[in-house]
């Protein structure tokens, strides 16, 4: 697709879109829309900000309403309860653009970006740091764990900044039958020793108080992805963060805009 993306310009000819967004975000909006638009087809974009699903009409009837006037919806929701209503009765597929547990258009493209870059999903190593309670860590490590690699996750104590339980039993099944090692640390150094992929996300995500934000960045400090975490990988370790980035928190502004990070690749795919 990407090496002649001219033989498939029509591959969604009169194909339309749905886009729920509960949710904001940039580059999950342009994405499906510029994409939908490249296949020959057409988004319509759907902010239930001030009418909130489920609220002034039930999400089986937003469902069903919605499933006659298009062929595809794609949800990004605050809920996961929420995105399997919304799937369970819609009549057309339904694409989870993001929720509270997951986020796998996301690592699917990251995924994507890891093989462009080191040539294999396979005997890889990698290392995610910073905040640990979140969709993105989950996605991480449940495609870690399938793909049967090695993933450190490095994070402060607490459940407020580790993986759920429930995250951490589906995977540990996964693991057991692929291979995969995936690993809880509070060791920063350590989780970057000899790894391929250095990943971090933000430590604000969305929803979290302003007047927390500075207990949050001392909590995190440690975890922070720099220059000494750099060199602890190989050398020829890349650097990735799903975006939005925050220079001087969750990594330096020399690590984001230094040689090893393809951040904006990443975000491409």
């Amino acid at each position: 697709l990407k090496e002649n993306p001219q033989d498939f310009t029509s591959v969604l000819k009169g194909e339309t879109l749905l886009m729920i967004f509960e949710k904001p975000s940039l580059r999950t909006r342009i994405s499906f829309e510029v994409g939908m638009q490249q296949l020959g087809g057409h988004a319509i974009f759907y902010s239930i900000k001030d009418s909130p699903l489920g609220r002034k009409e039930n999400i089986h009837d937003t469902a069903k309403a919605a499933s006659r006037y298009v062929n595809l919806i794609a949800a990004r929701l605050f809920k996961r309860h929420d995105m399997w209503d919304l799937a369970q009765y819609a009549d057309v597929p339904v694409i989870n653009m993001l929720d509270d547990f997951a986020h796998p258009c996301q690592i699917m493209g990251d995924f994507l970006t890891i093989k462009e870059k080191k040539g294999r999903l396979n005997n890889l190593k990698l290392s995610y740091f910073g905040d640990a309670f979140n969709n993105v860590t989950y996605d991480l490590m449940r495609i870690s764990a399938i793909f049967g690699l090695e993933l450190d996750v490095a994070c402060p104590v607490g459940a407020a900044y580790t993986p759920e339980q429930g995250v951490l039993d589906e995977v540990s099944k996964i693991s057991k039958e692929t291979g995969a090692y995936i690993n809880i640390i509070h060791d920063a150094y350590n989780a970057a020793r000899d790894s391929d992929v250095i990943y971090t996300d933000s430590w604000m995500s969305y929803g979290i108080p302003v007047d927390k934000e500075e207990e949050r960045r001392k909590i995190f400090a440690p975890f922070q992805v720099n220059s000494q975490i750099m060199e602890a990988a190989k050398p020829d370790a890349i650097f990735m963060n799903c975006l939005p980035a925050k220079r001087g928190y969750e990594q330096t502004a020399e690590v984001i805009d230094g040689p090893q990070s393809f951040v904006f690749d990443q975000a491409e795919n």
